[in-house]
């Protein structure tokens, strides 16, 4: 069903806009670090909050586009463009209660996470999350617009956008930071703006009755209760799982937070360091709920396994050289941060570590993009939750408060959990099981 070329054009415009997001983000570290070792750690420690509740709005948007996808499959371009209308709907209501209860919540839901902290990082965390807080609807718009892009197969738009998004926020950084010397208001500003912005574009172009899947020209997105339902019972699981893991990372960053603010710092350019080498398959996972979910619509199950098994293979080709770059360089490019040498000597030792975990990766994320494409969500959830709580996180605390190997002990039971994964997740769609979830008898070939 997909060419080589139709998926270099979705794939290649995928991959631009996951090294954008990263790319600012380690911009917005570096410029934080110049303000101090309290600001990156307020900073970092805000952005794992923030980051599982981009995730849930990132779940839902999948679940939608999942939905239009199949109905994309089976050539119901009418159903599907009413599942981008409800899709619409349900990601900004969420978004802008999440937004109330962040904002309202603010330093309480701090403490609560991650305990007694110092308190200049406290302060510099609590503006940063109360600035940031107020972008979370526009992200929803723009998910969800970008991820029905993805759905009809076009990832250009977004991209385009993306570059738009990225340049507004890292030229306001460097405004806020080093013009203006605001600290860490420098960086959450801009990055109100710039979601504000794009979302906007991205509303704007997804109303087009040109594309193959639209929303209401008018914004009349209307109320269907079975359409959302078809979305939530693909959109909940996945959020749940995505909201459950990065609660893990929370609980492990609460972790990190008790060992001391240069241990903080460390693992935080550590982890920004590390988030180049997930960008290829993050980009490719995306790339495979549209190509699996229009396969299954097509109820071509077969092709779902044969280019999962292709979608895999990439990603390894593109992430040993990434593995390889990022383990001969780690030392100048930490030298960027300004870190003391304690800190600096913590992230160069998880860094080199991850880079070894990493082999483990693709199958146990990438594949299960695949099992959702297909309805297969509850069983990836249950899985991921069990792996999450089991490895990432008792494992993760045994290893520090037990055995006291410092941070090393977290990315040790990090690694054990991808393992696990690795194995589950395969077995599942070698299996086949996953096929009965794929054989929805609404997704017709006529409107209903």
């Amino acid at each position: 069903m997909f060419s080589k070329r139709d998926l270099r054009r979705l794939l290649i415009p995928l991959i631009v806009e996951q090294f954008l997001a990263v790319l600012v983000g380690m911009v917005d570290v570096v410029m934080v670090a110049g303000v101090g070792e309290a600001a990156v750690s307020g900073v970092s420690l805000v952005d794992a909050i923030n980051l599982l509740l981009i995730q849930l709005l990132g779940a839902m948007a999948t679940g939608g586009a999942v939905v239009a996808g199949q109905y994309l499959g089976c050539k119901n371009e009418e159903r599907a463009c009413r599942a981008a209308n409800q899709l619409l709907l349900v990601t900004t209501v969420i978004s802008a209660a999440i937004m109330v209860i962040a904002l309202v919540g603010n330093r309480v839901i701090l403490s609560v996470i991650f305990g007694k902290i110092d308190a200049d990082v406290m302060a510099d965390a609590s503006l940063y999350f109360y600035i940031t807080s107020l972008s979370f609807p526009f992200l929803a718009m723009y998910n969800s617009c970008a991820a029905l892009y993805r759905a009809m197969g076009n990832s250009k738009v977004s991209m385009k956008t993306s570059l738009v998004m990225n340049g507004i926020n890292i030229a306001g950084n460097a405004i806020g930071v080093y013009v203006l010397r605001v600290g860490v208001a420098g960086v959450a500003v801009p990055t109100l703006i710039s979601r504000m912005v794009a979302a906007v574009i991205m509303l704007v172009i997804i109303r087009n009755e040109k594309n193959q899947v639209h929303v209401d020209k008018h914004l009349r997105l209307g109320y269907e209760p079975d359409m959302i339902r078809q979305i939530l019972r693909i959109g909940i699981p996945s959020g749940m799982e995505s909201s459950m893991f990065q609660l893990g990372k929370i609980m492990v960053q609460s972790l990190v937070s008790s060992l001391g603010t240069v241990a903080i710092a460390g693992f935080a350019v550590a982890t920004n360091l590390a988030s180049i080498e997930y960008l290829p398959g993050q980009a490719i996972g995306l790339g495979l709920v549209t190509v699996a979910s229009q396969c299954v619509g097509a109820k071509e199950f077969g092709q779902v396994k044969e280019y999962t098994k292709k979608l895999v293979l990439l990603d390894y080709s593109i992430l040993i050289g990434i593995i390889v770059v990022i383990d001969l360089l780690h030392k100048p490019i930490i030298g960027i941060y300004n870190l003391s040498p304690e800190a600096a000597a913590i992230a160069a030792g998880l860094i080199v570590f991850h880079g070894f975990a990493m082999l483990f990766w693709p199958p146990a994320f990438i594949v299960p993009n695949a099992l959702r494409a297909a309805s297969d969500v509850t069983f990836t959830m249950v899985i991921a939750v069990a792996s999450m709580w089991l490895f990432r996180i008792c494992l993760a605390y045994l290893m520090v408060k037990v055995f006291h190997t410092g941070v090393i002990g977290i990315w040790i039971a990090m690694s054990v959990d991808w393992i696990f994964r690795f194995v589950v997740f395969l077995w599942r769609m070698i299996s086949g099981k996953w096929i009965r979830h794929g054989s929805d008898e609404r997704l017709k070939r006529k409107t209903v």
